[in-house]
């Protein structure tokens, strides 16, 4: 498994992979996204979209980094990852993980944020946390998931040579 930078021959696998996940309303804000409204979102208005592939150039997950604000915040990054469903818990999401942040200290960056992660979503908050990122903020019932309203999560790491 290798992860390297987007091609536009991607994409058919990469929305793929981002529609369920997107669809499921489970770990995203996004519920009802159209395929062109989550290519702007994920390739179009980001700095950098990678894909992990296997020995086959076959699509694994996709990640994309920005930069978290405009001007006097635009050190810190954001990024977001998905992982094609038959292939989690295979070190998919840590690896691409791992790859944003060797590729947003190459772009400058100094730090990683996730602003939004779902508190019920339990496997990423234990890999970020596992990866080095903190919990530094909790918004109380952000996302409104099937089950009521559930509190998200921001992340973040100073970022350094891994």
């Amino acid at each position: 498994m290798i992860v390297r930078p987007f091609k536009s021959s991607d994409w058919p696998d990469v929305w793929a992979i981002i529609k369920p996940i997107f669809h499921a309303g489970e770990t995203y804000a996004f519920s009802n996204i159209s395929e062109t409204q989550a290519y702007e979102f994920w390739i179009q208005n980001v700095s950098a979209t990678f894909v992990a592939v296997d020995e086959h150039d076959c699509v694994l997950g996709s990640y994309y980094i920005k930069p978290n604000q405009p001007l006097l915040g635009a050190h810190v990054c954001n990024a977001a990852y998905v992982v094609d469903e038959n292939q989690r818990g295979k070190g998919v999401a840590s690896m691409m993980c791992e790859h944003s942040q060797e590729a947003a200290l190459k772009q400058g960056f100094l730090a990683m944020q996730f602003n939004f992660v779902v508190s019920t979503n339990t496997g990423a908050v234990n890999l970020w946390e596992k990866l080095g990122f903190s919990i530094i903020g909790e918004i109380p019932e952000a996302f409104q998931s099937a089950n009521g309203y559930v509190d998200a999560f921001i992340m973040h790491k100073k970022l350094s040579v891994i």
